[in-house]
């Protein structure tokens, strides 16, 4: 694109993960085996994105506490030279997760803290300070004020994405899975018709299009391209992407070309926590738009350094693989 590199707007969090024997019914007690803390949010998809290249120039727009968990996360994202935190606002308190990940079952529960994510809103966007080729909206459904209704745009998060496509800057969202569907309608098909770049899981994309992806955890795949068909017609305009644990989907809503890719298999513990997963997949596709990248071109890169092994689409034949 222009050189700009690539703003990441939304949440950032404080990650404390916890590794348990098992997650305990209530009332009963577990063994904690190991403790460990991170930022989580949009700093996965930041961090992935500054690793994968480290002449990339990304800017981040959020509101972080002013306390310990605000200057563990400041401080972390200051450790990569190619992230520029002009626009991050030290206010109140940290978002905060608490994540207990269980041993035998490899599950996660997690625990949130909303605090700054629920006062963040288009008042913190310096937009001179985010200028860039590409914007990106992390995450929707978590993010009280921008989830909020609005008169004109629908919601205000839609009106953030029109603002900054008005800029001149291509756009991107990506959101959180969760069961009222209802809801996920009434929030992301607004923020749709100002939307580049739409990437999400098979989950989301059931809730958000009302089209059946998803039977006894198992996905649909016939039913996969009449959902990206449907993104496209609810406003995405460039790129739709659907990912599942078996596979990726991509449209490209110009040449209404549809791609797709099988997971790879990976060898026997290579995979090292499935935490951030879908944040190292959207950074694949953002930093493949960014290149300039489509569906049927083929780039071969080497290994990249990343939190968590990942897939990306890149060419429509090959997934990237991106390791520890």
């Amino acid at each position: 694109m222009g050189g700009k590199g690539i703003t990441v707007a939304g949440t950032l969090i404080c990650d404390n993960y916890y590794m348990v024997d098992t997650y305990p019914r209530q009332g009963h007690l577990t063994n904690i085996r190991g403790v460990q803390r991170g930022v989580g949010g949009t700093g996965n998809l930041i961090m992935d994105l500054a690793k994968l290249d480290g002449d990339l120039s990304l800017k981040v727009s959020a509101v972080i506490g002013t306390g310990s968990n605000g200057r563990f996360v400041l401080n972390t994202l200051k450790g990569l030279p190619n992230i520029n935190i002009d626009n991050v606002t030290m206010e109140g308190s940290t978002s905060m997760t608490i994540a207990m990940e269980a041993n035998d079952n490899k599950q996660r529960t997690f625990f949130y803290l909303p605090a700054a994510s629920d006062i963040y809103d288009e008042s913190y966007i310096d937009w001179d300070k985010v200028e860039a080729d590409i914007f990106h909206l992390e995450y929707l459904l978590l993010l009280k004020k921008v989830d909020e209704e609005d008169p004109v745009y629908g919601t205000h998060g839609a009106k953030i994405l029109h603002d900054a496509k008005k800029r001149g800057m291509k756009t991107s969202i990506d959101i959180v899975s969760e069961e009222d569907y209802e809801r996920m309608r009434k929030v992301v098909r607004p923020a749709l018709k100002y939307t580049d770049y739409c990437i999400i899981n098979e989950v989301e994309a059931e809730g958000i299009t009302g089209i059946r992806l998803t039977a006894n955890e198992t996905l649909l795949e016939q039913n996969v391209p009449r959902a990206l068909e449907e993104l496209k017609r609810l406003g995405v305009s460039e790129w739709a992407v659907i990912h599942s644990p078996q596979c990726g989907f991509g449209l490209d809503v110009r040449t209404r070309e549809i791609k797709r890719v099988s997971s790879l298999k990976l060898p026997e513990g290579y995979i090292k926590s499935t935490t951030g997963a879908g944040d190292a997949f959207c950074s694949g596709v953002l930093y493949s738009a960014y290149k300039g990248l489509g569906w049927s071109m083929r780039y071969n890169w080497g290994p990249a350094v990343l939190h968590v092994p990942c897939q990306i689409l890149a060419d429509g034949q090959d997934f990237v693989r991106m390791r520890m």
